[in-house]
């Protein structure tokens, strides 16, 4: 009598496994606005695909939480609010040397061109405004988590000037040296030379000099005139964004 054998079928490895399930987005919020980051954190805990991950007030305690993070896909929500030493652009700069796979989005409120043009310089992915619809505010979150340039906001439709800026910007960074720019920034704050000196620790004679070479290359005659360039490239912030 012949015996026959029932062949046993294996699974598919398909069928085998259940399909694997992405991890949420994680986002970091540095903000120095409390009430930013309680409504900004509702809105994305909201979305079943994202989650707040850390939250920070300054740009120090927004390293220092990235550095506890261990994930591989974060966004990095940066408000140009940010001030003092430590503000948005040595943040968004820092961020970018320190967590490379990181994405970076600018946020403010209604904010200058040249200071969205500063932040994209130094190393943001994008800007989006606090006014938008919170729907494409998420989206932004989204777009730069897959490495899409955004500009969301009134300040798209400065796209032109943002990239006028950014040339001057690259253009004033090979003209000018570190010690130039640095003497430059703090000149915009209205310092005189000899308080420049005292807050750079240098002579006085020593900063007249680097701004006398500073209006020789940039081509202008006095020193609002070499701000107002800076200030157009966003070397240089003489306002501030929420």
């Amino acid at each position: 009598m012949a015996v026959r054998h029932r062949m046993s079928r294996r699974p598919s490895p398909e069928a085998a496994s259940p399909p694997a399930v992405r991890r949420k987005l994680g986002v970091v919020l540095i903000d120095p606005l409390p009430v930013v980051r309680a409504g900004l954190s509702l809105l994305v805990d909201e979305r079943p695909d994202m989650e707040i991950l850390a939250e920070a007030g300054d740009g120090l305690d927004g390293v220092d939480a990235l550095a506890r993070v261990r994930r591989s896909r974060v966004v990095v929500l940066v408000g140009l609010g940010l001030e003092g030493e430590h503000d948005a652009s040595w943040l968004i700069r820092t961020v970018r040397e320190r967590f490379p796979s990181h994405a970076i989005l600018a946020m403010g409120a209604n904010a200058d061109p040249t200071m969205v043009s500063r932040a994209l310089f130094v190393g943001a992915d994008g800007y989006v405004d606090k006014n938008v619809d919170p729907g494409d505010f998420l989206g932004a979150i989204i777009k730069v988590a897959d490495r899409e340039m955004v500009l969301q906001g009134p300040v798209a439709t400065a796209v032109g000037q943002i990239a006028d800026s950014i040339d001057l910007r690259r253009d004033l960074d090979v003209r000018l040296t570190g010690r130039e720019r640095e003497v430059l920034a703090v000149a915009a704050e209205g310092l005189t030379a000899r308080q420049i000196a005292m807050r750079l620790g240098v002579r006085e004679r020593t900063v007249t000099t680097h701004l006398g070479r500073i209006y020789g290359k940039l081509g202008v005659g006095n020193r609002l005139s070499a701000i107002r360039m800076a200030a157009r490239s966003g070397m240089v912030s003489v306002g501030s964004a929420e």
